[in-house]
Order: structure tokens, then sequence, then C-alpha cells
């Protein structure tokens, strides 16, 4: 099976399926590889087109009701009421002597009502022109506040009143099988967004989304996307943001009902320093390391953590005075596992956080602190 993301482009584009081993350092937000996934990568750099802001705070959003759940039980026509006013199409193209030329279009979601969006890097981040679709029909003409091609998240503008933006939730507490509503504009169909529903099918996935990037701690779920879903919504039962789409499963049989989206928590931090600069700060542990596995008593392994194999000089996990042979086993009181797991934990935190890290050293559970350097 392949993964595509869920733009525009025509799948006869993506790279050829392939795996990468762990790089020289442990970043914070790029190692390994195991899926192939192509997209609108690869389309040139991104200049900053808008002036930076002075905030570094998201900002307020606005007055999307919050939706009662009742025995278990939710609405999602009251979802779609809540949140399709949040959703917008985003049509990109390339600027020439002659005019504009259409290229496709993905989505977009309003988080505050001045008229902030987040949509992907692969959608908006290389395009000479950006136009907004509301769901009402208004367009727009959109500026570009900065994008994160290692996340794949990107913040534009529009200048415009009387909108609605939808309300940050958390993954936090939530668990395999709780609902999950996506919400885009798929194969750029006129009449405004669509919505589908499904649980939250997996966390912390993986996905590789070009030859040099890596997502990593995705959510995974079965609520039906595809592409021109790219920068949409995936919401939980009271409406509440906990992720944008970003990429599908596909078969030589068809979509196969395997949906990717960056989670709430990393969402929130990239935007938060692309209304800051217009520049996002990924942070850096410093280490190169491998998942440890401890024996059973019936003959078999478990994963235990993260055992450090080598430590970059001059970087965080050095000062914090981490050593060779230690066993990472938990990221602020979270249990860490396997290296993917710790890759995920460090992508919710970024360049200047400070960490708090449990080790295994010599039968011994130290903690230590570590403030990750830039990515």
């Amino acid at each position: 099976m392949d993964y595509y993301a869920v733009d525009f482009e025509s799948p006869s584009r993506r790279p050829p399926r392939r795996s990468h081993g762990f790089g020289p350092m442990l970043l914070a937000a790029i190692l390994g590889a195991t899926l192939a996934l192509g997209g609108a990568y690869g389309l040139g750099t991104f200049t900053n087109s808008a002036e930076p802001l002075v905030a570094a705070e998201v900002p307020a959003t606005g007055a999307m009701p919050v939706l009662a759940v009742m025995n278990g039980e939710f609405s999602p026509a009251e979802v779609a009421e809540a949140v399709v006013p949040a959703i917008v199409t985003v049509e990109i193209g390339t600027t020439t002597p002659n005019g504009v030329i259409a290229q496709g279009s993905g989505s977009g979601v309003i988080i505050d009502r001045s008229g902030y969006i987040v949509t992907n890097n692969h959608v908006a981040g290389a395009a000479g022109s950006i136009r907004v679709i509301l769901s009402d029909g208004r367009m727009y003409d959109a500026a570009l506040i900065g994008t994160d091609p290692v996340t794949d998240l990107a913040v534009l503008r529009i200048e415009a009143g009387d909108l609605t933006a939808v309300e940050f939730g958390s993954t936090d507490g939530m668990r395999v099988g709780d609902p999950a509503i996506a919400i885009g504009n798929p194969l750029g169909l006129q009449g405004g967004p669509s919505l589908t529903v499904g649980v939250l099918s997996a966390f912390g996935r993986e996905v590789q989304t070009s030859a040099t990037t890596i997502l990593y701690g995705m959510l995974q779920t079965d609520a039906p996307i595809t592409q021109g879903s790219s920068g949409g919504a995936l919401v939980d039962d009271q409406g509440h943001l906990i992720g944008i789409t970003t990429a599908v499963g596909v078969s030589s049989v068809g979509i196969e009902g395997i949906g990717f989206a960056t989670p709430i928590e990393v969402v929130e931090r990239v935007v938060a320093d692309l209304l800051d600069d217009g520049v996002v700060a990924n942070g850096l542990l410093g280490i190169n390391g491998s998942t440890d596995f401890v024996d059973t008593t019936d003959g078999g392994s478990r994963p235990t953590g993260v055992r450090v194999e080598a430590i970059e000089p001059g970087s965080g996990a050095g000062a914090a005075g981490l050593q060779l042979g230690d066993v990472i086993t938990a990221v602020e009181g979270v249990n860490i596992d396997t290296m993917d797991e710790l890759i995920s934990a460090l992508r919710r935190r970024g360049a200047g956080d400070a960490v708090v890290l449990e080790i295994q050293r010599g039968g011994a559970v130290v903690e230590v602190t570590a403030t990750l350097g830039t990515l």
C-alpha cells in the first residue's frame, strides 16, 4: 500500500516506496522512514509574503459553539453546523505576465475571526498566488504568513469580516475508537465543504511525505478523506479541532480508509511560532539511539525505551548529562517505549523548551532536564 498527500496532485507523481535508517542524530521532528507518499512537494522554497506579527500567542478564537454530548452520543449534523463555516477552499496558482494560471486546490481551517487560516505546506508553501473561498462562497486573496516543511503546516491570512473560527481541542485523554469527523473540500467539488464520520484508528503513526521529510506522531482515522482535503479539519465529537488532515493510504484497488492528520498539539506550537515571526524553531535533542528491548519470562521480548548510542557535542542532551547506554523511558511523565514514540513526544516541543527525561542508568531511575536545541 502507498500513501498520498490529500491535495490536488496527480497520483502519477508519487515517488517509489522506500525506507531509511535513522540519521546521525536524533532530531525532534525528522528521523527514519517506513511509508511513501506523493504530493505537491519539491515545488520551491518559501518566501515570507506578509509582515511578521508581534504576538507569539495563538489568537483567541471566535464564536463557534461547544456541542453537548449526551449519553455517549453526538450529532454529526450539529458538528457540521458548527464547524463547516470555519472550513475553506485554498486555490493556488502561478503568477505569469499573462495573469494567474490555476494549479489546483486544497483545504484550510479558520483559526481566528480576524482571518488566520491553517493549511498544509504542500498546498500553499510554493504557490505564487493564493485565493481562499469560504463555505458561503465569498472569495479573497490570501497572504502567506509562513510555512514549516518539517511539520507540513502553513498559515495564511485574509482580510475578511464575519468569520467563524474553529475551537482548538486536545488529543490528550482521547482513545482509539473515539469519534473523529473530517471536514474538507475533496476533489475541489463545488458547493462547500464535505463532512465524513469515523473514529480515531491509531495514534503516533509515522508517514513519509517526501524523499526527505517524515511526519511523526500522526493521528490515523478511518473517516473518509481524499485528494483536495489536505489542510482540512479533523475534529472530535464536540466540534473541537484535534488535527489537520494531511495524507491518505491508497492501494491498487483504491482508497483504503486510512487517513492521517497532524495532531493539534503540534499545530498549536507551529502556529504560535509562525505568528511570532514567520519562522518555526523545531527542537533538537541531539542523540542517536535505537529502541531497546528486554526479554520476557515466556521467551519473547518487548520494547522498553530508547538506548542512547551517540551524543552530539554541545547539544541539549550533552548539557543535561545524558550518557551512552542510558535508556530513555519517559518524556514529561509520559512513558516512551520506542524511538518513534520518543520522536513523537519531542515533536510537540520547540527549540528552547526544557523537557524532563526519565532514564534507566545502571539499574537506577534518573531524571534529567534537557533544553532542546534548534533543528
